[in-house]
């Protein structure tokens, strides 16, 4: 299927959102992709699989990405919440090493809605906070009739304004687009499918 079902997938702005699993960090930077101006992605500096910006050229311009290292979880929040009231930045993206409690989630959604920003946590499996607009799961898939490794199911396990449901998504790096795709063998129907 060649259209690109980009609103769909588009988080709501002025909130705050979580992903997790093995596809977490490409659902990331995909929605990184898909914004207009720089994004802040923000880590604490120990973690040993720290981003590698020339590493995502295939999906982002690199240029684009502001990189902030912080000491401790505590840094990470605070970073994140006076980018997300800033709002200099369409995207911030944290990734989160323990549980936020209530307080801390309510902190970065009320800080998004005053800056008009949209924040995305990559989060550790079970580690989610009752203040996110939306939760994902986030995993890649394994396609053998393709060489490419960028066949991803994205399901939207917690949704406060919506439904929930899953897809199978595959990111173009030429045109940079994203494009549904049936699940492998459920291939009726779609264009250009083959049996």
């Amino acid at each position: 299927m060649s259209s690109d079902p980009a609103p769909s997938f588009l988080l709501r702005a002025a909130r705050v959102h979580e992903v997790f699993g093995a596809g977490a960090t490409a659902f990331a930077t995909i929605l990184a992709a898909r914004m207009d101006g720089a994004v802040l992605w923000v880590c604490e500096s120990w973690q040993a699989d720290a981003l590698h910006p020339p590493g995502l050229a295939a999906m982002m311009d690199p240029a684009r990405l502001l990189l902030a290292n912080t000491g401790t979880q505590t840094d990470t929040l605070a970073v994140a919440e006076e980018a997300l009231k800033d709002g200099a930045v369409p995207l911030v993206v944290i990734v989160i090493t323990r549980a936020l409690d209530l307080r801390e989630g309510r902190r970065l959604q009320l800080a998004a809605r005053a800056g008009n920003t949209t924040g995305l946590c990559i989060i550790p499996e079970g580690m989610g906070s009752n203040a996110a607009e939306t939760r994902w799961h986030a995993a890649p898939v394994l396609d053998v009739n393709r060489s490419d490794s960028t066949l991803m199911r994205w399901e939207i396990i917690k949704n406060k304004s919506g439904t929930t449901g899953a897809w199978h998504v595959r990111w173009d790096s030429e045109t940079r687009h994203l494009h549904m795709v049936p699940p492998t063998g459920d291939r009726s129907g779609f264009a250009g499918a083959s049996g």
